[in-house]
């Protein structure tokens, strides 16, 4: 068994700032830049106690809780209220004969894969490794490998949370069935997680990469006509989507990328190169030639290279579609909004979805029948919110007739919209969930009353 341990252990008071206080900006900030948050007061937590008195201390002033690990999507809620850090709360512990890790609420996904890595193990982490692995399994978690093996939430043993009563469970799906379905999917609305227990998977390589091609060359609708054929001939073994990306021309990106228009497939196979080589030859066949080519067999330590997102702090609004099918006109209409021709840049991502996805398990995560999520993310660098926002209602638009709702772990809002992340049975029995454990809303993300 390897651990690696929380940055500090202590047996004192909990660490708090307030406005005005050294530090309370620099324990503010976080991956996202683009949203302003004053809390009344930040709990910094090192421990399980720590959060305890966190809640507690809201609940006796009636304020509102949020929670930021690493800042990737922040805590409307905390506005006004009570803020807890987690960043500090980063233990990884795997268990290699459970098949298990043990990761804190602090905890990111490139030392939870590193960890595991260790013992021929992966955990069914996103694209990037910078991402906060305890809010990413709330939202449900849409991996590299989903298709394979289904969302993270799915994996999950078991949950340390503190609820709205200062009470610190350790909650599975035996001891408290209803309260453990809803934090899975239902992210941070039902208490302050402080830990989970969750599956890893026998993973150690994989043939995966990008095939780019140049937007401006290659008409976009071919190109995702072609995708869109080629997916419905794919094992669930096999994790795609297609993303389009004007990249801005900017002196800090390679000259071959400034301006550019690339459209992208990108993919991770957990069988041989060989049969990957097999599988990915009739897209390349119906493409052409493409203007870079990183499809490999590669360590599954290298798999953040399979998007390569950015790892630097930055100001972004994001919203996402779960479709019930692929109208390829729709879609490209849906692309084309958002390509050279747009008024801002805007980065747009279609996930095939499917395969394990779509297995039930005991869990909030909803619109399992989907077949494909669309996503935008828009950086807010010389635009605003409320700009981002009328350009996605106008871009999704275009595959309105096909959308089921919207995906809380690609909701970059700052917790503005709450509307259609949940169908309307996973709605009512999380309000309930949310009587019986917070009937005084202090996690005021209401996620499953709108």
């Amino acid at each position: 068994m390897t651990t690696t341990q929380d940055t500090q252990d202590r047996n004192s008071s909990p660490i708090t700032f307030r406005p005005g206080d050294a530090g309370y900006d620099d324990e503010l900030a976080g991956f996202q830049t683009g949203f302003a948050q004053r809390p009344e007061v930040i709990f910094a937590a090192v421990t399980a106690d720590d959060v305890v008195a966190a809640v507690r201390y809201a609940a006796e002033g009636d304020l509102p809780i949020g929670v930021q690990a690493t800042g990737h999507g922040l805590p409307g809620a905390a506005e006004g209220g009570v803020l807890v850090s987690t960043r500090r709360m980063d233990a990884v512990t795997v268990d290699p004969a459970a098949r298990t890790v043990r990761v804190g609420a602090g905890a990111r996904w490139g030392a939870v894969a590193a960890a595991a890595a260790e013992h021929g193990l992966a955990p069914l982490n996103g694209s990037a490794p910078g991402v906060g692995a305890v809010g990413y399994t709330l939202g449900g978690g849409l991996g590299i490998l989903a298709r394979k093996f289904g969302y993270t939430a799915d994996h999950v043993r078991a949950v340390d949370v503190v609820t709205a009563d200062a009470a610190h469970r350790h909650v599975t799906a035996d001891s408290d069935p209803d309260l453990f379905w809803g934090l899975l999917g239902g992210g941070a609305n039902l208490g302050v997680v402080t830990g989970l227990e969750v599956g890893l998977v026998p993973v150690t390589r994989l043939y995966g990469g990008a095939l780019a091609y140049d937007g401006r060359v290659n008409d976009p609708a071919d190109i995702l006509r072609a995708y869109a054929h080629w997916t419905a001939t794919l094992p669930d073994t096999l994790t795609s989507s297609l993303a389009a990306l004007v990249h801005p021309d900017l002196p800090q990106l390679p000259p071959h990328l400034r301006g550019s228009y690339l459209v992208s497939v990108r993919i991770a196979f957990t069988g041989s190169a060989a049969e990957g080589e097999r599988l990915v030859a009739p897209l390349r066949a119906a493409l052409g030639p493409a203007v870079s080519d990183t499809v490999r067999e590669m360590p599954y330590g290298e798999s953040h290279t399979i998007h390569s997102d950015p790892d630097f702090p930055h100001a972004y609004y994001g919203d996402s579609v779960f479709l019930d099918e692929l109208d390829v006109a729709g879609a490209a209409e849906l692309f084309a909004l958002s390509g050279p021709a747009a008024d801002a840049m805007h980065v747009v991502q279609l996930n095939h979805l499917g395969g394990a996805l779509s297995r039930p398990a005991p869990n909030a995560v909803p619109y399992r029948d989907a077949g494909w999520l669309v996503r935008i993310l828009s950086p807010l660098d010389g635009t605003s919110r409320e700009a981002a926002r009328a350009h996605h209602a106008r871009a999704f638009g275009a595959v309105a007739e096909h959308a089921l709702g919207r995906s809380l772990n690609f909701a970059f809002g700052g917790g503005d919209r709450t509307e259609g992340l949940y169908d309307a049975e996973t709605r009512k029995r999380l309000a309930d969930v949310k009587a019986a454990y917070d009937p005084a809303n202090l996690f005021r993300r209401n996620y499953n009353v709108q």
